[in-house]
């Protein structure tokens, strides 16, 4: 009877310590998964400052796209204005050499 009680008492202890190891491991894995957890969560919200970034950039490159084809614009029609009037000039000094 009382090597009964003793394996049956080794077992139980065998079975707590076993026990103990799986919940201390359970607690492992989960303080693991919360951290992965939020590696992920500051991932995520360091991809969306990224791309809100990048979204004002792309805005801004559009903006001084905007601005330098008006300056091409301007500088084209000046470029022409300058032609017109030096042929103008020319067909005058053509004709005070004529007369």
């Amino acid at each position: 009877m009382i090597k009964k009680v003793l394996k049956v008492g080794a077992i139980v202890l065998v079975l707590s310590v076993a026990s103990g190891c799986a919940t201390t491991g359970l607690d492992e894995v989960r303080a693991t998964a919360d951290n992965a957890a939020r590696d992920a969560a500051a991932a995520k919200s360091a991809a969306e400052a990224a791309r809100a970034a990048a979204d004002s950039a792309a805005q801004a490159a559009a903006s001084a796209q905007s601005t330098a084809d008006q300056a091409l614009s301007a500088a084209t029609e000046s470029q022409a204005c300058c032609d017109a009037n030096r042929d103008r000039l020319e067909r005058m000094f053509q004709r005070t050499q004529a007369k």
